[in-house]
């Protein structure tokens, strides 16, 4: 053999990087199917005792919202505009920690993977 050559590829342990690499893939995969599905997953928030309810995509896409009439105050608007700012709020902070969960089980907690997500 060549002096100073490594076999299988020019790199020592050439077998365990087909390996890795496989693996690599692998990943990619299911994080890629794992971040369409939470895309395409729907929450329910509810604010205010249940005064307020809204869906949220998992692209934070407000998909629906419900208001009970009885939070309804024309002398209290502001009461109501914080009800809804909370199930906002609430809404994006469920999303991104089901997204947070969810990744950080597919990669073992390495955290966000060069902004793939």
């Amino acid at each position: 053999m060549a002096k100073g050559r490594f076999p299988m590829g020019g790199m020592p342990g050439g077998g365990n990087m087909n390996n890795m690499i496989k693996q690599a893939q692998k990943m990619q995969e299911n994080l890629l199917k794992a971040q369409k599905e939470l895309e395409e997953s729907t929450y329910e928030v509810t604010a205010g005792g249940g005064a307020i309810s809204l869906s949220i995509t998992g692209e934070n896409q407000i998909t629906s919202i419900s208001i009970n009439p009885d939070v309804v105050d024309p002398d209290d608007i502001e009461m109501l505009e914080d009800l809804i700012m909370s199930a906002f709020n609430e809404a994006i902070k469920k999303v991104e920690k089901e997204k947070s969960e969810k990744m950080s089980k597919l990669t073992g907690g390495m955290g966000n993977l060069g902004g793939l997500f």
